[in-house]
């Protein structure tokens, strides 16, 4: 496995191809460098060997230890730890922690197996899969997954929209892979992505333009990114990690995907893709989201504190609802998985999933993501005990010999700067 350290050097060498205001700047770029620690994160906790057992797995395909996010479920233990894993690393930097990029691969796997087995073995989309996978695992890659496509009039189906490039499409096939065109919006982490798979518009119909799903990597040409970048306040949170992240347009006009990176064209086979990428991600969110949840709990329990009203009844109320919503969230995604292998199968509306591996239940991974609808409530309580909107607080500052500096010494530097 990779250090965080070698992570960002190997982004320091691809193509300069993100936007960011109207600006050409790399994939390092100091603006970026929030989010690159938030991922950075995961590598170092990866290393620290008290968290070898939650952080790291044994690869099925080759043996050796690889970062759990790039793992394939092979048992419910190995769905709970990943969960596990992302509330810790979320607790950590306050913030996602980009744990969703791990998510594509369980799902192509099946798919990919469904492709050959519908083209009675004549196609090697599940070979080239598993060849991707263990380079991917090898040289513990960051990938993002581009599902969203701008889609136009939502009125009308891919086919039939007056401006093609309102979904991906593939513009020319060639003999050793495809031309596509088009763009995929709001794409999580794509700027500091080693890869990006791309996945087709929705449930596939006969009249879509792209029936298949491929890999292309971040510094092909023709491929723009025009990147908006979230960073938290400095000083807003000291917890010793500047935290953020970033989402991407991304604009296609000529990449090409060789053969060896296309996944499947089969519609039949691919129509599993979207209903997996959605249990996948509530899986990562259940972990994800509860963690954050702890973060306002907190932050709502030392307001309550500093405020002189936390032994209340109606505060400890408040404080409980907290507790009783994060919880819920994190336990309902962990019930109940469901195994998938090549004696039995699970059928997901349209498609039936295999090799062997192990999926999040649907019903109790949905209930867990409509749980979490209670963030705003979440804000709500922290808001009410705080006595105002929090995100007016000043925060810490830095002064100019790069010292940082306390609220109150700005309050009082601002204070003798009026004076």
């Amino acid at each position: 496995m990779r250090t965080k350290q070698e992570y960002i050097e190997g982004l320091s060498k691809m193509k300069r191809n993100i936007y960011h205001n109207g600006q050409l700047i790399d994939r390092t770029d100091e603006l970026q460098m929030d989010c690159l620690n938030t991922i950075g994160t995961t590598y170092d906790e990866a290393a620290k060997p008290e968290n070898q057992d939650l952080c790291t797995a044994i690869s099925h395909l080759t043996g050796e230890r690889i970062n759990r996010f790039n793992h394939i479920h092979q048992n419910k233990d190995d769905l709970h730890k990943k969960q596990d894993m992302t509330r810790m690393l979320c607790q950590k930097s306050a913030g996602a922690s980009s744990a969703a990029w791990g998510s594509t691969n369980e799902r192509d796997l099946q798919c990919s197996y469904e492709a050959d087995k519908v083209n009675s073995g004549a196609t090697k989309y599940h070979e080239n899969f598993k060849k991707w996978l263990i380079r991917f695992q090898t040289e513990d890659l960051i990938g993002c997954c581009a599902q969203t496509d701008v889609k136009g009039d939502r009125m009308l189906r891919p086919a039939d929209q007056p401006n093609p490039g309102a979904y991906v499409r593939i513009k020319e096939r060639l003999k050793d892979g495809i031309i596509v065109d088009g763009c995929k919006v709001h794409i999580s982490e794509a700027s500091v992505a080693d890869e990006i798979l791309v996945l087709p518009p929705g449930p596939c119909d006969r009249g879509q333009r792209l029936r298949g799903g491929f890999r292309r990597s971040g510094r092909l040409e023709g491929l723009k990114q025009v990147v908006t970048i979230h960073n938290l306040r400095r000083g807003s949170i000291t917890n010793g990690i500047r935290s953020g992240a970033t989402d991407s347009y991304l604009i296609s006009t000529t990449a090409l995907s060789l053969g060896k990176g296309i996944f499947g064209r089969r519609t039949s086979a691919w129509r599993c893709l979207c209903t997996p990428f959605c249990l996948f991600h509530r899986h990562s969110y259940s972990g994800c989201k509860p963690a954050i949840g702890d973060v306002i709990l907190g932050m709502a329990a030392l307001a309550a504190e500093v405020n002189n009203i936390h032994k209340q009844s109606h505060v400890r109320e408040k404080l409980a609802e907290l507790i009783m919503t994060i919880e819920l969230g994190y336990a309902a995604d962990t019930r109940h998985p469901i195994s998938v292998n090549r004696r039995s199968t699970y059928r997901f509306r349209f498609c039936t999933l295999r090799p062997r591996s192990f999926i999040p239940n649907s019903i109790y991974c949905n209930v867990g993501r409509c749980s979490r609808r209670a963030v705003w409530r979440e804000a709500e309580i922290l808001c009410d005990l705080a006595g105002g909107v929090v995100a007016t607080f000043p925060t810490r500052g830095t002064s100019k010999s790069g010292h940082r500096r306390s609220a109150p010494q700005i309050h009082q530097a601002e204070s003798e700067h009026v004076g």
